[in-house]
């Protein structure tokens, strides 16, 4: 079967979507290399990661044919190429599908990561807002199987575009393979003097927006102990100002540490050397640094409202994102309580387990061959 994917993203983002889009590719094409996997992209990056991912015997790279303009081609004149291609199935992997390929050839999917900018308007700009909602609801609307990352996006689906919720299916994220692996001590230790780590720190990953509310657990460690200090990964957006502005009234400058452009195969490392792992967002499409935590055996503190639960299971704590009281007494209950932060690890290495690469790939492609066959 020849199955084809939106790959904007795969073929030039290093990052988020990026890693998603190549790491469900990789996967399908290692548990089921008898299929052959098209990657539509109107331009690839130069990049080690993504040169090795398109060196896959059974993936395979297209670019748009003759002068078409990418955005064009990637919407609509991409038509022609599936057929070219004699694609079964053409998977939108980001929360669209070109327009006007809904008369079952291909068959279309489209994975929808969430709706966040209908639930936080106020995030988004206007024209992008706009811009998210017409590609979603067309994509929703229009493709043969809906995709949802987890059981809030789905929920989110049936109630803001009212579509029928036998057409969506949850199929869960998994992280990258290297967060499985709990690293030796020597390998950590290397990486704690490389990047001056403290021995005890509380981490938080992800790019520093509004929406992941950074500002929280600023707040949060004042009533922390002095010996635990903060380390924060991810891009600094404008809200950023106001997170250091904060951290300076409450003068825990020499407490919050902030680490820009990590090599991504240093990241697992400085998961599995924190005491705790904190990701208060106000709204998730899933929590993939929740996952990337469980698996480096890190207790979870995340937050209530979205679908950080799922992610982070029955054993990891939950907060109001607008509480740093709350918060604080939750960080404090696993630094004062050894037993409580064991179990924590030991519970939600186990949990992490339903996330595993085989079984997801395994979901997704009965989904496929269902699809093909209907």
């Amino acid at each position: 079967m020849n199955i084809g994917f939106d790959g904007k993203r795969a073929a030039n983002n290093l990052t988020g979507l990026g890693n998603y889009s190549r790491s469900l590719i990789l996967q399908l094409s290692e548990f089921f290399h008898q299929n052959h996997y098209f990657v539509y992209s109107p331009k690839v990056k130069e990049a080690k990661q993504i040169s090795s991912f398109f060196a896959k015997e059974n993936i395979h790279l297209r670019l748009p044919a003759g002068t078409q303009p990418g955005f064009w081609w990637r919407s609509v004149g991409i038509r022609t190429q599936l057929l070219q291609d004699n694609i079964a199935i053409y998977h939108g992997l980001s929360n669209e599908i070109p327009f006007g390929i809904h008369n079952g050839n291909p068959k279309t999917v489209v994975t929808i990561h969430d709706l966040i900018f209908l639930r936080l308007p106020k995030n988004y700009k206007y024209i992008d807002r706009k811009i998210y909602n017409f590609k979603s609801r067309y994509a929703c609307r229009f493709a043969d199987q809906i995709i949802a990352i987890s059981e809030q996006t789905k929920k989110d689906i049936i109630e803001l575009y009212h579509i029928d919720p036998a057409k969506i299916e949850v199929i869960y994220q998994t992280c990258d393979d290297s967060f499985k692996e709990l690293l030796p001590a020597d390998f950590k230790e290397t990486i704690r003097q490389k990047y001056q780590l403290p021995e005890k720190y509380i981490l938080n990953v992800g790019t520093i927006e509004a929406r992941k509310n950074l500002l929280l657990i600023v707040q949060a460690m004042t009533h922390v102990p002095q010996e635990y200090k903060l380390v924060v990964v991810g891009k600094k957006q404008a809200y950023a100002q106001q997170v250091i502005a904060e951290i300076e009234r409450l003068k825990l400058t020499d407490r919050v540490i902030f680490l820009k452009d990590i090599p991504f195969a240093d990241l697992p490392a400085i998961y599995q050397l924190a005491s705790i792992f904190v990701y208060p967002s106000f709204y998730e499409g899933f929590g993939i640094p929740v996952i990337e935590a469980l698996y480096g055996g890190i207790p979870v503190i995340a937050a209530t409202g979205s679908c950080l639960e799922e992610a982070g299971g029955p054993d990891s704590l939950y907060i109001d994102p607008s509480n740093a009281g709350e918060l604080a007494n939750a960080i404090n209950s696993v630094i004062s309580d050894p037993v409580l932060a064991a179990q924590m690890r030991e519970k939600g290495l186990t949990y992490a387990a339903k996330f595993n690469t085989l079984p997801l790939a395994g979901q997704l492609m009965n989904c496929y061959e269902r699809l093909a066959k209907s």
